[in-house]
């Protein structure tokens, strides 16, 4: 019929384009069944709902491709960002915070109290009956006795360090092994432990800071019988060693030294006072003021220094410090206070470093803990060594090695109880010296520290 319409060439075109049609229909028809297929059906299967499926799903795929580029796009603008707006926001990287943006005091509006300049300075009023207070105290809390056994007196060990973190990135982990170290011994023998960041008072700053805090802790704690004040960079290296408590029963103030270098040489090395046993009484209140009209930061504790220089033998040139004071006061009043006092070189109560470290592994062959003398000393003092400072007066890597060692042979001890031991002194991992077992109570207890007699004292309140 279309011949009779149209032309021959017409109907061939006519006839191709109706094939292409169907062919067209047919690849429509199949893309949908696909589609379907894949990427599922409506709900009720209706072409309504086949396309919303289709729209969420392509929605779904495209979302799934836009994170990294969010991501990148926020790094982007996070490395844009102010450096103001770095700051409100924070950091969370230790290492790049500037710990000095905490540490700023706030101003509260209100001055310290200042001390009259015209007035000497005191660490507190005035107290005369101390030992007659302090009595009747005890007398009325018969459960906090200053005795806590026969020749036992109840002991306060009293240490501490800068309110503000180290100056250097390893001091403060120095500052931790060395309180553990002291925590340990105190333990073990009994001893109550008091660790202080505060400075009490501005002036006495530095060498001086210890002399306020001690009068206060007297006064605070009047059932404890003895202080024992020891610096931060000092540890125990003997910690079965127990102070020969009965020995001091006539004494006071307890510190290592020797009598002839204080008395007769005036030697500013004579005695140590980072660390000594000062009874609670009204004489160790009366030493206190006399020790610390030297201290006051500023011209005081200058001119002192220069007084110190001129009359003790061999002291270099520098402001007031509270153990040539202390041996000034000695050498120049002994009279007045060398009775009480007691300078102790039978035992290691401070033990210079530079002479026993080089030795430990000498000790260890030859001898045992519980000696505390220059055979195993009882306390190792790294004088100089400064490892909360900026800079010492030795090599740091002498000093922290061989601090690693002293901590090593004291803690060796505490190990030891339960089995192992440092590799080395000079190493932080450990090893077992002992076999596990069925019976662990009937494991021997070497140095006796697992269970020692005077911690199993029962105070009476009779």
């Amino acid at each position: 019929m279309l011949d009779r319409f149209l032309s021959a060439r017409r109907v061939r075109q006519f006839q191709r384009l109706m094939r292409n049609g169907k062919l067209t229909l047919l690849c429509l028809f199949l893309t949908v069944i696909v589609l379907r297929g894949n990427l599922g059906a409506g709900k009720f299967g209706t072409p309504e709902k086949d396309l919303d499926e289709i729209r969420e799903t392509f929605s779904y795929i495209r979302r799934r491709s836009e994170p990294r580029r969010v991501l990148e796009e926020a790094a982007t603008v996070q490395k844009s960002s102010s450096a103001s707006d770095s700051t409100e926001n924070g950091s969370n990287n230790y290492a790049e915070f500037d710990i000095r943006k905490i540490l700023k005091d706030e101003d509260d509006g209100v001055e310290e109290f200042k001390r009259d300049p015209s007035q000497p300075y005191s660490l507190g009023p005035k107290i005369s009956d101390w030992d007659q207070q302090r009595g009747e105290w005890l007398k009325k809390n018969l459960n906090f006795p200053n005795f806590i056994a026969p020749n036992k007196p109840r002991v306060l060990l009293v240490t501490g360090s800068s309110p503000k973190p180290c100056e250097n990135p390893v001091g403060d982990h120095y500052l931790l092994k060395s309180i553990k170290n002291k925590i340990d011994y105190c333990r073990l023998h009994g001893i109550e432990i008091f660790y202080n960041m505060a400075l009490l008072d501005a002036e006495m700053a530095g060498f001086w800071a210890k002399l306020p805090l001690i009068r206060k802790l007297l006064l605070s704690h009047p059932e404890v019988e003895f202080l024992w004040w020891m610096d931060s960079d000092a540890m125990f290296t003997d910690m079965v060693f127990e102070v020969p408590w009965e020995r001091y029963k006539d004494h006071n103030f307890v510190m290592h030294g020797w009598n002839e270098m204080v008395y007769d040489q005036k030697n500013w090395i004579g005695l140590n006072t980072g660390s000594f046993l000062l009874r609670n009484c009204q004489w160790s209140l009366d030493i206190l003021d006399t020790w610390a009209p030297m201290g006051p930061k500023g011209k005081i504790r200058e001119e002192a220094g220069k007084l110190l220089t001129r009359e003790l033998k061999d002291r270099p040139v520098f402001e007031a410090d509270d153990q040539s004071a202390m041996v000034y006061i000695l050498a120049t009043q002994k009279d007045k206070w060398g009775d009480k006092v007691y300078l102790e070189n039978a035992y290691y109560l401070h033990g210079y470093w530079g002479i026993l470290v080089d030795r430990y592994e000498e000790m260890i062959e030859n001898y045992h803990p519980g000696l505390g003398d220059h055979r195993w000393p009882l306390v190792t003092h790294f004088v100089g060594c400064k490892p909360c400072g900026k800079f010492g007066d030795y090599p740091v890597e002498r000093c922290l090695k061989q601090m690693d060692r002293a901590f090593n042979m004291g803690d060796n001890q505490i190990l030891q109880m339960y089995g192992f031991t440092h590799k080395a002194l000079a190493s932080r991992r450990v090893k077992r010296t002992r076999n596990e077992t069925s019976n662990p109570l009937e494991v021997r207890d070497e140095h006796g520290l697992l269970h020692p007699a005077f911690k199993a004292v029962k105070v009476s309140s009779s």
